[in-house]
């Protein structure tokens, strides 16, 4: 197990002290004036993990409706625009440049039309598969949280039906434990039902805790450290996946502690 953390938690010189791997949240590294990706920007990312031995992921760009995320740099897997195709390829371009193992990226929107919608965003991530293989990384594809169903693979029989459309090496499944204890409602046998059928997939994992039930925070996505809600954290130890584990928190504290609780499995 490689265990690593999101750049949300804290500053890269904090992270790559205390973590095998960071995940480059794209979103939220300031990279972007608008749509207009800043190199000087990235060169100075690359410039503090020159100083590190660690593996690097990248989280790609998605759709959020919240204040906190830049609405720029909105992408509906479900329906892009060319431009949303190059945010998305200059993310794995960074990837590449970065040599992260792994591009994260997130299902599309569910819409009017829910098969339609399922079936762009296969269309979709057969091509971002294909630019994925030409710069030799893999996609990994996330589960997102059941408390917001208007995303689709919320669900993990769904989710795996888009994988296997997509039917490309350079796609998995990126397993997000904390979104898959609300989409089972706290329920830690539903959680590990979701993990058995979605094992053998997983290229890469986020690990964060929540409580189970839709708040009006983030629909319960609250990514608090793990042991704090009501995550059953064996199932990460269950899965047995000796790739990078990611620690979704927000903050250098709960790294630490989610490292220790990790490290204990």
């Amino acid at each position: 197990m490689i265990i690593g953390a999101s750049s949300f938690a804290s500053t890269l010189e904090e992270l790559i002290v205390e973590v095998e791997s960071v995940e480059l949240y794209v979103p939220k590294m300031g990279l972007y004036e608008g749509r207009e990706l800043q190199h000087d920007r990235v060169e100075a990312i690359k410039d503090v993990l020159s100083t590190s031995g660690g593996v690097t992921s990248v989280h790609a760009p998605y759709y959020a409706d919240v204040q906190t995320y830049p609405k720029p740099l909105c992408v509906d897997m479900a329906n892009m625009t060319g431009s949303d195709f190059k945010l998305m390829e200059e993310s794995i371009e960074m990837g590449a440049y970065f040599q992260s193992n792994v591009i994260v990226v997130h299902p599309g929107l569910v819409g009017n039309d829910r098969k339609g919608h399922f079936e762009n965003m296969v269309e979709n991530l057969k091509r971002l598969s294909g630019f994925a293989e030409d710069h030799g990384l893999v996609l990994g594809l996330e589960n997102k949280e059941g408390t917001a169903p208007g995303n689709l693979c919320c669900e993990a029989d769904e989710l795996v039906q888009a994988v296997e459309e997509v039917g490309s090496d350079n796609l998995g499944i990126t397993f997000d434990v904390g979104h898959a204890n609300l989409t089972a409602g706290g329920d830690s046998a539903q959680v590990r039902a979701f993990m058995e059928i979605v094992r053998e997939w997983v290229v890469h994992v986020h690990v964060h805790d929540n409580l189970g039930v839709w708040t009006e925070e983030y629909d319960g996505d609250i990514h608090m450290a793990p042991g704090t809600g009501t995550v059953d954290i064996s199932v990460i130890g269950e899965l047995g996946y000796g790739g990078i584990h990611n620690l979704e928190v927000f903050s250098i504290e709960d790294v630490i502690s989610g490292k220790e609780r990790l490290l204990a499995l």
